[in-house]
């Protein structure tokens, strides 16, 4: 990794961090989760061990970085996405389920969604549902404006059938394109499971 200068060590350790997690990044989406190894990601950098130990002291602190670095970037992309849709609630649910699919089919985001979901210490795993809450967030702020109660509890709601409809995107579900996906579960978020009205038969004879 080419030498970084900077004004303040803090400085230089930070930009340091941040290339680190750029290359991980790039070997998880070009070679899949399996390969990120402290050793391949010194490969890469051309790091020593000892200089990649000064930031991470094992392969489960640096996936627990890459997903709580990602995740602030993604929280950010929602709240514009929100912001952009307008005042309109079923609006804003729609285009909050799109963005999200949209970031799940992002070669990146879905190499760090599935490091997310490898095994790890509990203590990095909730680290990882702490730092989760940044997503609901942006949601739950447009639910509080638009009165609905419980806003942060409907907004994890929310998010878990956005993540099962991310799952079967992910899964390229033949009998679903991914548009039909999005639609449902949008319609699963804002009507539940209310059946659809069965349409009034035009010309029915009277009953007798």
């Amino acid at each position: 990794m080419p030498r970084i200068s900077a004004p303040t060590v803090a400085e230089h350790r930070s930009r340091q961090l941040a290339a680190l997690l750029d290359a991980a990044c790039d070997l998880i989406t070009e070679q899949g989760p399996a390969a990120l190894t402290l050793t391949a990601l010194a490969r890469r950098t051309g790091l020593s061990r000892p200089g990649l130990y000064e930031y991470f002291r094992s392969r489960e602190e640096l996936v627990t970085a890459i997903v709580e670095d990602e995740l602030p970037r993604a929280a950010q992309r929602i709240r514009e996405t929100l912001r952009d849709a307008g005042p309109d609630l079923a609006t804003q649910i729609r285009a909050y389920v799109r963005a999200q699919a949209e970031m799940m089919g992002n070669p990146r985001h879905a190499a760090v969604s599935a490091l997310a979901v490898q095994a790890l210490p509990a203590t990095h795993v909730q680290r990882i549902l702490d730092g989760h809450g940044v997503i609901t967030a942006p949601l739950a702020d447009a639910l509080a404006r638009a009165g609905i109660p419980d806003a942060e509890l409907r907004a994890e709601f929310v998010q878990a059938v956005v993540d099962a409809a991310g799952r079967r995107i992910q899964q390229q579900d033949p009998g679903h394109g991914a548009a039909g996906i999005i639609d449902t579960a949008v319609t699963q978020i804002l009507s539940g499971l209310t059946p659809a009205r069965p349409s009034r038969r035009r010309n029915a004879s009277p009953p007798a």
